[in-house]
């Protein structure tokens, strides 16, 4: 077949995928548009907060959602452990209201109560309130706790509808700092709406996420793709097949995360477990035997026939395939959460935007993309097409596959596992290369260079070894492991802060399958700077692996929809403002977040 026809036959079957990717956004868009109009949940209409502004006054604010309203007569208030004074309640709007047919007076966008009190200790103030929603939906009375203290401390608790939501430190107005640069960039470009300069921003992020442990496996199971293609691989050829694997990956992510937006919560950490990624690992190893040439990877003679005869219908089908290992990879590979990411989540999560909010995880999936789309346009100009030298690139990525095929399975799996299959790999490949390379110094070095990389995993694995990235750590004396105080639910992360003692306490949210958490552990915690810092903190650890129904409230309660994300409290038990850090960050930026947590 010629590059002009494999083009055209590549143009006809991107099209009919293009066809197809906008049908699938169609019949999605209905839905998204029936959630915009949902009703806020009422925590989220009428957002609580109470505080003592002084040994003998509490101040109780509520925050109204654009479109909401709540009445003034029906705020009550009571105590346990406290004698309250006279409510000093401010002078809303009076209007007229359908729902009780007489003048009311109402309040928009906040309102600030003061109420005197008498406690010598610690007690329970609760708050009877009720508002209503301009389309008319009014919401059932709603109870609202907070357990205060004279001194300023305290826990808040909303109670609605007979659901008592998780304690969180009120005490006082929150230290803040101001935000990372890019997150406050991130969240001041979603606010403003301008798409103009919400994709450029997220292209650019996106293209900087590519380069990240989370994205960069993508890379060579797209290689691998193009090479198992055939010899004659045109560089037209080549990039029609990544933009089909980019494509099926950018809009999997889109729609997942559209959807972990308006549920609330993380859905790619729910295919992080054994059968699904076993499944995923055990189809990268079976398509990496085709480069071994035990089998080829192509329709049966007869029906090719028939194939061939209606013009492009193999060639799309071959384009089906590849969008849909996209799709899946999207899935798989890359479930970490990186600050843009969490940015577009919370974005959609709070105001139910999915046209912004979508378009923006759309480019940072488009810039994600576009080291795959540069592996497949220079194919047919850095690999080679036929021949001996064609060979020895097949056997290349079928190793580089089957050494995937271990990444994958590693969070699920004892560590010895994935260590002895890259031994095998390293050493049987380094061998393969000593016999195949008959002269040339280059060949040898290479071939010596992955026999040590696998004995390096063998000694490893043989002296009680357990990590694959560090094989030989557990031999260094000096190795530094950060100790953290493992919390399984909101009681006992309310506990262990309850008794903090006075230090500031910083919450990590970590799981196996978040290779991100891993970096952060191995790359900054073990810093000398940040574990001396580290000594003058409380650390605890929420290990969200499992993905159960603790793990996501513990993420609900911040607003978060997956690890690595981590969490400072000041001295007061209060969330330090402005202080999440929310992916990867290097020591030296990580060091600054901890000395301005620290002084507050």
């Amino acid at each position: 077949m010629s590059d002009s026809l494999c083009a055209s036959t590549a143009y006809r079957a991107m099209t009919r995928l293009f066809v197809i990717a906008t049908a699938w956004l169609c019949l999605l868009l209905p839905h998204v548009a029936q959630a915009e109009d949902d009703f806020l949940p009422p925590e989220k209409a009428f957002k609580f907060a109470a505080r003592m502004i002084d040994p003998g006054t509490a101040e109780i604010t509520f925050t109204i959602a654009d479109g909401y309203y709540m009445y003034r007569e029906r705020f009550a208030f009571s105590a346990t452990g406290a004698q309250l004074g006279t409510p000093v309640i401010p002078d809303g709007k009076i209007k007229f209201d359908e729902t009780f047919q007489k003048d009311v007076e109402t309040y928009r966008k906040a309102v600030a109560i003061t109420l005197p009190v008498t406690a010598a200790s610690s007690f329970s103030l609760k708050v009877m309130s009720q508002g209503c929603a301009d389309q008319g939906l009014c919401y059932a009375p709603m109870e609202s706790v907070a357990t205060l203290s004279p001194g300023g401390g305290g826990l808040l608790s909303a109670i609605r509808g007979g659901q008592e939501q998780a304690a969180i430190s009120i005490a006082g107005a929150p230290p803040a700092f101001q935000p990372d640069g890019e997150t406050g960039r991130i969240e001041a470009a979603l606010q403003s709406g301008n798409l103009l300069g919400i994709l450029p921003l997220f292209l650019l992020l996106g293209l900087g996420l590519s380069f990240t442990p989370c994205v960069l496996p993508m890379v060579p199971i797209l290689s691998s793709i193009i090479i198992g293609d055939g010899g004659q691989v045109s560089r037209g050829r080549g990039l029609a097949l990544s933009v089909a694997y980019s494509l099926g990956m950018a809009l999997i992510y889109t729609a997942m995360g559209i959807a972990a937006g308006l549920a609330g919560e993380g859905l790619a950490a729910a295919l992080q477990n054994p059968w699904v990624l076993g499944a995923f690992a055990l189809l990268i190893a079976v398509l990496s035997l085709s480069m071994f040439d035990v089998y080829q990877l192509q329709v049966p003679a007869a029906i090719q026939q028939r194939l061939s005869a209606a013009s492009g219908k193999q060639v799309s089908g071959r384009f089906l395939g590849v969008f849909s290992m996209g799709a899946i990879s999207a899935l798989i590979v890359g479930p970490c959460v990186a600050a843009p990411l969490a940015g577009a989540l919370l974005y959609i999560s709070q105001t139910r935007n999915v046209v912004i909010g979508g378009s923006a995880l759309f480019a940072m999936a488009i810039g994600m993309s576009v080291p795959l789309l540069l592996v497949g346009l220079s194919a047919g100009t850095l690999l080679p097409r036929a021949g001996a030298w064609m060979q020895s690139v097949k056997l290349f990525f079928g190793i580089l596959m089957l050494a995937m095929a271990l990444w994958i399975i590693a969070p699920v799996t004892p560590g010895w596992v994935p260590m002895l299959g890259w031994a095998m790999l390293g050493i049987g490949y380094g061998i393969y290369l000593l016999r195949a390379a008959r002269h040339g110094w280059r060949a040898k070095l290479l071939a010596l260079v992955f026999a040590g990389l696998g004995l390096v995993q063998l000694v490893g694995v043989a002296t009680g070894g357990r990590d694959a990235l560090a094989p030989l750590a557990h031999l260094d004396g000096e190795a530094r492991h950060t100790k953290f105080v493992r919390v399984t639910s909101l009681a006992d992360l309310d506990a262990e802060i309850a008794k903090a003692g006075g230090k500031t306490v910083m919450l990590d949210f970590y799981a196996d399958w978040c290779v991100s958490c891993k970096e952060m552990e191995k790359l900054t915690f073990s810093d000398p700077r940040i574990q001396a810092r580290f000594s003058e903190m409380l650390l605890l650890q929420a290990d969200v692996t499992a993905n159960n129904e603790d793990d996501r409230r513990l993420l609900k309660r911040f607003n978060l929809f997956g690890p690595p994300a981590i969490i400072f409290f000041d001295k007061q038990g209060r969330e330090i403002s402005g202080g999440r850090v929310i992916g990867y960050q290097n020591a030296d930026k990580f060091l600054d977040v901890l000395e301005k947590a620290g002084k507050l």
